[in-house]
């Protein structure tokens, strides 16, 4: 079994730690080769630490994958450092600004680059499920969609709510700008009836909540839901290290869960 070398950025992070325990019980797997993190409180880990991923300097030889899980704002210096020592590179962070997103894409002309909102697969599972409902529903049901997430969550709606509204609305004639859906985060604000072109996002945080999604299909006397609800962090450290594995060794370009999900379907 080959082993995937891993630089983690952002170690220390909720989600870092979780990495840092599903590569430990994926022994011969995974080895967490380097990290880097800005909050430099002691961890028991035992790997090369650094407060800045551009700190470590050369890419050192062991190093085959970086997995960043830090913030969208360090977006520019970790792609460049990526670029730098040609290595292969997971985004797990979300928020990314309209400028940001731009830059991952050109950054993956040069390396390869995994981006996906939720690192998931059953978030994907349902996105491609709410894609292929609002395929046959979109003319005689209103979609809404509704997110939960903790109280120290800061972006709103999720990356993964507005993942699931834009697989939704691709199915609405090529999301062409005349013909695409219309997004409606408040609607106190909306002082009129809901039309057939809105998708409504709904944003929850409160207490500990790790993250659910529901997508809403309302009808005539009918009501379809799809909905996820992860139970710990663990489902999006494993997903993150199948990204990392599947990224290992690919030509440029920009991946997601649904370039992993065919490899692993053959679809």
């Amino acid at each position: 079994m080959k082993t995937t070398k891993i630089m983690l950025n952002g170690y220390n992070g909720k989600l870092g730690r979780a990495i840092i325990e599903a590569a430990a019980e994926k022994a011969g797997e995974f080895i967490i080769a380097a990290g880097a993190d800005i909050n430099t409180a002691p961890i028991s880990a035992d790997f090369p630490k650094f407060a800045k991923l551009p700190d470590c300097g050369e890419k050192p030889d062991i190093i085959e994958i970086i997995i960043d899980c830090s913030h969208h704002s360090a977006a520019g210096a970790i792609l460049e450092y990526s670029e730098n020592t040609q290595t292969p590179i997971v985004i797990c962070t979300t928020g990314h600004t309209p400028e940001e997103l731009a830059l991952i894409k050109s950054y993956s002309e040069k390396i390869a680059v995994f981006k996906s909102a939720n690192m998931s697969l059953g978030v994907n599972l349902v996105a491609e499920l709410a894609k292929k409902a609002a395929a046959l529903l979109k003319n005689d049901f209103d979609i809404e969609i509704i997110e939960k997430h903790h109280n120290k969550k800061i972006d709103a709606p999720s990356g993964t709510a507005l993942m699931l509204a834009d697989e939704i609305s691709s199915v609405f004639d090529g999301f062409e700008d005349s013909n695409k859906p219309e997004y409606i985060y408040e609607r106190q604000s909306v002082k009129k009836a809901r039309s057939k072109k809105e998708i409504g996002l709904h944003a929850v945080r409160g207490g500990t909540i790790i993250g659910e999604h529901e997508v809403i299909f309302a009808g005539a006397n009918e009501l379809i839901s799809i909905s996820h609800s992860a139970q710990s962090r663990e489902m999006f450290a494993n997903g993150a290290l199948a990204a990392a594995k599947f990224l290992a060794g690919k030509p440029c370009g920009l991946y997601s869960m649904k370039d992993l999900i065919q490899e692993i379907t053959g679809d």
